[in-house]
């Protein structure tokens, strides 16, 4: 069985599920009913709130808050100083918790640097946003998301790499299809 590594200067509330091979690194807050799932890791400076869920293999680089309401699937990468968001109309006077909203990242997808995602909104399998962009809508699986609003520009493969139109990993040599404008790994 793997060890879990945590920092000392980490916080873990009672009640956190953290799972086998997951390292959580300094000033990092892990709140008391957050899951984890093996082999997470967690940079600096990054908060897990109350019922947000990370699968398997989950990577948030520094500077990462994960709201209630999250739930990324396994494999998701999260880039440093990336933004969630759980309130469509946040003010200071109102609280709005019974409105939080539900925003899921599927497995493998990747969410560049300083990028924002607005609740609300599923990011598809082996998506990839872009750093800096900002997502207001749902985003289709192996999509290539940049700009602000988000706007897909193109494709990409399991392992990341920008398909051309053949539609081939140049990485891997998978081929994929393109079927009423999503894309799938050809069979």
């Amino acid at each position: 069985m793997k060890k879990v590594l945590i920092d000392k200067t980490a916080i873990i509330d009672n009640g956190a599920q953290i799972g086998n091979g997951t390292k959580i690194w300094h000033f990092c807050h892990v709140m008391g009913t957050a899951r984890m799932g093996e082999d997470c890791v967690l940079g600096q400076n990054v908060f897990i709130g109350n019922k947000a869920v990370l699968g398997n293999n989950v990577k948030v680089q520094n500077n990462v808050s994960v709201y209630e309401g999250v739930v990324c699937e396994d494999d998701v990468f999260l880039g440093p100083s990336m933004v969630f968001t759980n309130v469509i109309n946040p003010r200071s006077a109102v609280n709005r918790k019974e409105e939080f909203k539900k925003t899921l990242v599927k497995k493998g997808a990747t969410i560049g640097a300083n990028a924002t995602i607005v609740c609300g909104t599923t990011l598809g399998e082996y998506c990839f946003i872009g750093a800096g962009a900002v997502v207001t809508k749902d985003v289709k699986p192996y999509a290539l998301m940049t700009g602000v609003p988000a706007r897909q520009k193109g494709w990409v493969s399991r392992s990341g790499a920008l398909l051309n139109d053949d539609l081939v990993c140049p990485e891997t040599g998978e081929k994929y299809i393109l079927a009423d404008g999503f894309l799938k790994i050809k069979e």
